[in-house]
């Protein structure tokens, strides 16, 4: 890799690679195309430890630097948006927020890390599926690390030992010198238990090597009990924690590597750590120890147990499923799960007890199924419904017969049409898109671009919810599954899905299409708003940022055309009639435009105050809004454009968008102004917003695009005052001067299918809420609580509400059981929904 910069092609991926000669490792002259080097030779040893496995980053974007002046290291989890779209992730819903893990399933992945310079990568113990789902671990890992006075030698020792109980219970660990100080011990597991009960285990057996080794070994990490001996750490089996992947770099002064080992190196009085070179030797060898937890053979019992992996990747694992479902001596459909290509596709016409087509990807070693009740659409006006099945053996893709009466999915199965396709994003259990090329005479017709969204929706133990699919067309580039139509009549035989006619319990989708031309004309719902993630000014390291304060009001989104200007809401609600005053066309460029910001109402302090702007929200009779205007003026605080005179903007960098949106404003009478930016450290604008009693700043990339209906880690809200949006699930009656009305509001938080008990907010309310309370959840009332879990003492005089309000408070903080302490009411969200509602922190 001569040069300062390449363009490469990695297992059918197109790569530039930048700055080749780059020092990253200055003590030994270790280069970018050196390392570039390593991982392309490790590849096939390294992903096999890594696959499917969400992938936290640390990079050093200048190197590492010397031991007097190390270099900067950045932790990095979520996927950044500059991320090719091909490249496989997994979305991880936190507490918090949902996060875009890359993961190591394929040469050309491992070479974008190193041309971004993300030396070191770790994994979890466990895996998730191509439906996007946790599974169980398949392996147990130990870090034996070394406290002071101790070192690699002393790791050994506890390596031998561990090896010994490990063995007694029927398993086989492998050794790995972690690159760092200690040793990592790794056992395949078969994948029956969880983490919670893997690290139970892992514990024990670290309390019984500290009991019988007293002075050798220790479990407890407190660093005053390590002094001269090895922390056995058990903790990184929990499901929350990563460990480096064998055969990954560190970022150390020098390119060491946590290297797998055989038990005869862990014995040897030369034992030490490897750098890259040596381990170059080692595998150019066909040396791998770890073969054998990477393919899920690390236990005795492999050979005769139908749930251990195979070198296929978990395939075996992942068709279990099917496997169950099917009597392979009643039914002509394959079982062997033969090898594939990586890129085939097949659509199957299937007449079952009513006709569907079977919508088939070939990822992960396995075919990846939908149902498609209403066959593939043929435009890209109207998405289909797809319900996602289960995964079926590679063999299926050739397959045509009969299945016999009786069985399951009976009836006749025949090819529609089949080929090969190109993927272009693919995030398990939530997004496919890919391109598919047809045979000659097939159903498609030749190539056609389609994108599957899984819309949040599903019910029934064996359904994995429901999906749309598109079909993305030169006239449709972009896919909504919340607004465009769709076609929801289920296949008998299949997973039921719950009724989607609008598809109304999709998330909006980014855009998906690598096109970027805006439609004309300008239509709301191809534009959607983008969203910020909760944080705070430590998350903001490592790039360049503007910020702005962060206005306590409402979101607006408005698209004109060259009559008129439309309002939208966050959730794509018309609320044009309820502020007639930003709309008045005089006030804006001629033109059409998509333009975003904040709708504020100004109280008697000189800030924005939300609880003023309650009484504008509601209204949309004209005369209602024209009695408010004079008493709760509105302004428009303008932030970002979209898109200019019919020039889709979102794919310009935040940077350049700015500067068109202060070329595009001009200051006039109206009531819109720009949200200034703040030339100022983040330190020194909290300061000040938190003096002025502002709610908090906005931090913004330069870089960022702007992504359509999707949260980033690109836009950061760094909030002064704690506040949370809470959906109502009941109430309890007044006393006192509240007799017979609200005296609290219970609320929650949604949690996958559940509404997780917050706590009850009794104060904050005006007295105009107070009438209008009792009303609302008069009309929602249903006879059984909506949450998952409520306290005794709160549910004992409640009335339940069917959970569809959205409100916000502020609060002090969250206590240990996760519940709002000192809850005070803010008022309503009637821009969001009940599914939008997140953690906030």
């Amino acid at each position: 890799m001569a040069g300062p910069k390449e363009r490469v092609r990695v297992a059918g991926r197109e790569l530039t690679l930048t700055n080749l000669d780059k020092i990253i490792y200055p003590e030994t002259g270790t280069t970018k195309a050196d390392v570039l080097a390593y991982y392309a030779a490790v590849a096939h040893f390294l992903i096999p430890a890594a696959a499917n496995r969400p992938a936290t980053r640390k990079r050093w974007v200048n190197g590492v630097g010397t031991a007097g002046h190390p270099g900067e290291v950045f932790f990095q989890k979520n996927l950044e948006d500059s991320a090719p779209g091909w490249l496989p992730r997994a979305a991880i819903t936190h507490k918090d927020r949902t996060i875009y893990y890359p993961m190591v399933n394929d040469p050309a992945t491992l070479t974008w890390f190193g041309q971004i310079n993300s030396l070191e990568i770790h994994v979890p113990q466990w895996q998730v599926d191509s439906h996007g789902k946790q599974l169980n671990p398949d392996r147990l890992v130990l870090d034996l690390d070394p406290g002071d006075g101790a070192g690699l030698e002393e790791c050994a020792e506890v390596a031998l030992l561990a090896r010994a109980i490990l063995q007694d219970v029927g398993l086989e660990p492998v050794p790995v010198t972690s690159g760092s100080k200690g040793i990592h011990l790794y056992a395949g597991l078969d994948g029956t238990q969880t983490s919670d009960q893997i690290s139970d285990f892992a514990h024990e057996l670290a309390r019984a090597l500290e009991a019988d080794h007293p002075d050798l070994a220790v479990s407890d990490m407190k660093k005053t009990l390590r002094k001269g001996k090895v922390l056995v750490d058990w903790s990184q089996n929990s499901a929350a924690k990563t460990t480096i992947v064998p055969y990954s770099l560190r970022g150390r002064l020098t390119p060491t590597v946590a290297a797998p080992r055989t038990w005869q190196e862990i014995g040897s009085p030369k034992l030490q750590h490897l750098d890259y070179t040596a381990v170059l030797r080692r595998v150019k060898a066909g040396k791998d120890p770890f073969a054998a937890v990477a393919s899920g053979a690390g236990h005795p019992g492999d050979a005769g147990n139908p749930r251990a992996k195979t070198d296929d990747g978990g395939a075996h694992a992942r068709l279990e499923r099917y496997r169950s479902m099917r009597d392979p001596n009643a039914t002509p459909e394959p079982f062997s799960g033969a090898s594939g290509n990586g890129d085939t596709f097949v659509i199957q016409e299937h007449h079952a007890s009513r006709l569907h087509f079977d919508f088939r990807l070939e990822h992960e070693g396995v075919l990846v199924s939908w149902a498609l009740p209403k066959g593939v659409p043929e435009s890209g006006g109207k998405n289909h419904l797809a319900v996602q099945t289960e995964d079926h053996p590679l063999d299926y893709a050739t397959f045509e017969g009969t299945i016999p009466k009786g069985q399951y999915g009976a009836g006749e199965v025949t090819i529609w049409d089949h080929g090969t396709y190109e993927l272009e994003k693919w995030i398990n259990g939530r997004e496919v898109i890919a391109t598919l090329t047809g045979a000659e005479g097939g159903g498609l017709g030749g190539t056609k671009k389609f994108a599957l969204i899984h819309t949040g929706r599903g019910q029934g133990r064996d359904s994995e919810g429901q999906w749309l699919i598109h079909l993305m067309d030169k006239d449709h580039h972009t896919f909504h599954p919340r607004r465009a139509p769709v076609e929801d009549e289920p296949a008998e035989g299949e997973p039921a899905a719950d009724s989607a006619a609008d598809a109304s319990g999709a998330e909006p989708a980014a855009d998906v299409s690598p096109a970027a031309a805006a439609p004309s004309p300008l239509r709301a719902e191809d534009f959607g708003p983008m969203m910020a993630t909760s944080g705070s000014a430590a998350d903001l390291h490592g790039s360049d940022w503007q910020f702005e304060l962060k206005w306590d009001g409402v979101r607006g989104l408005l698209v004109a055309d060259e009559k008129k200007i439309r309002i939208f809401s966050r959730n794509g609600i018309d609320v044009t009639t309820t502020y007639p005053e930003l709309t008045d066309r005089t006030c804006w460029p001629a033109g059409p435009f998509v333009a975003d910001g904040e709708i504020i109402a100004v109280g008697p302090s000189g800030k924005p105050d939300f609880g003023l702007l309650q009484g504008r929200m509601k209204l949309t009779r004209p005369a209602d809004v024209a009695k408010a205007r004079a008493a709760i003026p509105v302004r428009l605080m303008l932030f970002d454009l979209l898109s200019d005179g019919g020039e889709d903007l979102r794919r310009l960098p935040f940077a350049k968008r700015r500067l068109r949106l202060e070329e595009f404003h001009h200051p006039s009478e109206c009531p819109v102004e720009l949200s200034a930016v703040l030339d100022e450290r983040i330190e020194h604008i909290l300061e000040s917003a938190q003096e002025l009693g502002l709610e908090g700043v906005m931090a913004k990339r330069t870089d960022s695009r702007y992504v359509s209906g999707q949260r980033t880690r690109t836009w950061i809200k760094i909030k002064l005052e704690q506040t949370q949006e809470v959906v109502v699930g009941g109430w309890r009656p007044g006393k006192g001067g509240r007799q017979g009305s609200v005296g609290s509001l219970l609320v929650g938080i949604p949690d996958g299918n559940k509404l997780r008990y917050v706590g009850r907010v009794g104060s904050g309310f005006s007295m105009r809420e107070l009438e209008e309370l009792r009303q609302k959840v008069d009309d929602l009332a249903r006879k059984t609580s909506p949450f998952d879990d409520v306290p005794r003492e709160d549910a004992s005089d409640a009335h339940w509400v069917t959970p569809r309000l959205v409100g916000e408070v502020t609060f002090g903080q969250w206590t240990g059981s996760g519940k709002l302490r000192h809850p005070v009411w803010r008022g309503w969200r009637l821009d969001k929904t009940a599914d939008e509602v997140v953690p906030e922190g």
